[in-house]
């Protein structure tokens, strides 16, 4: 398969239920799906089908990767369970919370630990991501991450 096959080439939120975002996340859900659409490592595994388009939704209480051909076809759904990542989300939104105050106001030393904490609950859950998906999807960390954002875009409630 070509390198060019084994990526996203279209992504996009099902959010048609989410409430406004703030400032923040909405700027986080478009530097993510910039940089996805710009270098990304996607591939379904055992299928010569890419490039890919994806369309992340919540569905109940599973996170649904719905996966599609560059000809619009479907290819599959990838359901996981959100359960396993609740607690990590909410503490990356409490310190992603406490990173924003910190920018405002901060020592520049208080605000780079802070980020250090955060980037350290992002490649957590990017790792956690990248094994839920392993059995279906092979991606990169880097795509891993960047999907990660999107998913913690999709929990936001207001």
């Amino acid at each position: 398969m070509s390198e060019e096959q084994n990526k996203l080439f279209d992504i996009r939120l099902d959010d048609r239920n989410m409430v406004a975002r703030n400032p923040e996340v909405e700027h986080e859900r478009r530097v993510a799906i910039y940089d996805l659409l710009e270098d990304n490592s996607f591939s379904v595994i055992g299928e010569d089908l890419g490039p890919y388009a994806l369309l992340l939704r919540r569905q109940e209480n599973r996170l649904l990767f719905d996966i599609s051909g560059d000809d619009g076809r479907h290819i599959t759904y990838v359901p996981i369970a959100l359960s396993a990542f609740r607690k990590i989300i909410r503490d990356y939104f409490t310190v992603c919370e406490s990173y924003y105050d910190a920018i405002r106001t901060a020592t520049p030393s208080r605000i780079e630990a802070i980020d250090m904490g955060r980037r350290g609950l992002h490649d957590e859950g990017a790792g956690l991501l990248k094994g839920k998906l392993a059995e279906k999807v092979e991606v990169d960390e880097s795509t891993a991450r960047r999907l990660f954002t999107l998913i913690c875009v999709l929990h936001v409630r207001g």
